[in-house]
């Protein structure tokens, strides 16, 4: 399936019907912006509580969330810098499909975009046209504001 480097994608798990995501096959893993990250231990595993802000420059319609950490990986960002991050197991639904990515939890505040797709995740059944965008279609106009970057 052909996605643009940009797309609209869901988490329908956690309830956020629609994120803007950059797919870069340049980037091995998956990341989302996270915030207030708090580590906890639900009956002996590890959990993470975190916060999604799925608007880019708006508080609005913020999700608090809960997952099992699946890994903690050495990340190295596009500036080069290494980082410890925790990773969680995302349902993503891009194009229509369902795909499950391992998702890094890191603040991407300065990035243009709340949620980057890597190919370890594109690899499941996605090929990416760098020059064309939203080929699944945009968010619907009721829930895009200008503000939120659509």
């Amino acid at each position: 399936m052909v996605a643009g480097w940009r797309e609209w994608v869901s988490l329908p798990d956690l309830d956020v019907p629609w994120l803007k995501a950059k797919l870069d096959t340049g980037a091995r893993s998956s990341a989302i912006h996270a915030f207030d990250l708090e580590e906890i231990d639900r009956d002996g595993d590890p959990h993470v509580r975190f916060r999604i802000l799925p608007w880019q420059g708006s508080e609005e319609d913020a999700v608090s969330v809960e997952c099992p950490v699946h890994d903690r990986r050495l990340v190295r960002s596009s500036s080069g810098h290494s980082e410890e991050r925790i990773v969680v197991l995302m349902d993503v639904v891009l194009l229509g499909r369902h795909l499950t990515a391992e998702v890094s939890l890191s603040n991407r505040d300065q990035m243009g975009f709340r949620m980057l797709i890597g190919r370890e995740a594109l690899r499941q059944g996605f090929l990416v046209d760098p020059g064309r965008s939203f080929l699944g279609g945009r968010a619907p106009k009721t829930v895009r504001r200008t503000n939120r970057g659509a």
